[in-house]
């Protein structure tokens, strides 16, 4: 017997839409606060945002974070981050969590996991240890964590695939998605299910079929940025995203690029996460309305400028180009700290210019002043 969950988890608010193009503006209402979308998550993979503070996080603008299922669950344990106080608390975040279910992580694992019906049988990448996640399994962690919005579990396909690996893994997921669904208990936590299909379109359309039959309170775009072009993950994106509730917030899956935020959210996504912007910045590599800037180089030795001009960032309201590049080629751990502040600003920024250009009718002329700027040669 399915065990459904009486309260309602999640109100999603559209606000206003573009004319010309799928573009949305809406008001995602969680148990831990609103949300503004299009919103793009900072990814907090161990309980923790790479080189920044929680309290840094909300003066950028951060209205939500992504914590990771796999990672927490092997260290230090969900029931440990339970017994003091669930996932919040541990690691001082009062906003919305998002927790995605562990499935991308342990099928990243190749010869170290099994896949059957049950579900997915792995070695730890820490100790070599062998455990198991399940669909029910990977809802009990997230409700351990006190996630506000869950992910159903599923297998992320690679690219390329076969047809029939596709399409047998897809129908496995969707089993999943309704093994999920039936173990969820926590009335106050949202869970979302994951479109599956890989780069077929019949079965993308299958999938969000299935999954708006079981019901659930968002919809996801899974396994997109796997190897595939640019233009192959939109075309997925057209087939897909207007299949899906109006009604309901549409999240896509770990991209990406300030230009795959762009076309996204021109198809009607309304969520995003990626790594791209904490990574990039331990990597000297800074996200700016030209396009992409490398601290390391050279020519930033003696450049008094900020990062960006236009960019009200704490980094560039107080450090130059030249600062920012000695702390990078001397090692300091301050080029992560302040390079990362840099890079989640930009991504927060693009979202908010994005919903308010959304509001104010003027999507396109936001998405071709854009691509402009990237046009531009010069400084970046």
């Amino acid at each position: 017997m399915r065990n459904e969950c009486k309260e309602t988890p999640l109100q999603f608010d559209l606000l206003a839409s573009d004319d010309s193009s799928a573009a949305r503006c809406g008001r995602l209402t969680t148990r831990r606060g609103t949300i503004d979308t299009p919103v793009f998550m900072p990814v907090g993979t161990q309980g923790t945002v790479k080189g920044v503070l929680p309290e840094q996080l909300q003066e950028i603008g951060a209205q939500i974070i992504l914590g990771n299922t796999y990672h927490l669950y092997l260290r230090p344990g969900h029931e440990l981050v339970a017994r003091l106080g669930g996932l919040h608390r541990f690691m001082n975040w009062e906003l919305p969590i998002l927790t995605d279910s562990g499935g991308f992580q342990v099928f990243s694992l190749g010869d170290l996991r099994k896949i059957d019906e049950q579900g997915v049988r792995f070695q730890s990448h820490l100790d070599g240890s062998a455990h198991q996640l399940t669909p029910e399994s990977s809802i009990a962690v997230q409700q351990a964590l006190g996630a506000d919005i869950m992910m159903v579990f599923d297998e992320c396909i690679p690219h390329p695939a076969s047809r029939e690996y596709v399409a047998a893994s897809t129908a496995r997921s969707m089993r999943w998605a309704r093994r999920s669904k039936d173990a969820r208990t926590d009335g106050g936590a949202a869970l979302f299910g994951i479109v599956q299909g890989g780069m077929e379109c019949d079965l993308r359309r299958q999938s969000a079929a299935e999954l708006i039959d079981i019901g659930f309170d968002g919809y996801a775009l899974g396994g997109l940025s796997v190897g595939e072009s640019a233009e192959l993950m939109y075309q997925v994106m057209e087939w897909t995203l207007p299949l899906l509730p109006a009604e309901r917030p549409r999240y896509i899956m770990g991209i990406g690029t300030p230009e795959n935020l762009v076309e996204a959210v021109a198809r009607g996504a309304d969520m995003f996460d990626c790594v791209m912007p904490t990574r990039n910045a331990r990597n000297g590599l800074l996200f700016t309305r030209f396009g992409k800037l490398s601290i390391k180089q050279a020519r930033y030795l003696d450049d008094s400028q900020p990062v960006d001009a236009a960019c009200g960032c704490y980094t560039c309201r107080h450090y130059s180009r030249a600062y920012l590049r000695h702390l990078y080629q001397s090692n300091e751990i301050l080029a992560s700290v302040l390079n990362t502040t840099h890079n989640l600003y930009y991504y927060v920024e693009l979202m908010r210019q994005m919903r308010t250009a959304i509001v104010a009718g003027r999507f396109r002329e936001f998405r071709t002043e854009f691509y402009r700027l990237r046009a531009v040669t010069g400084e970046a």
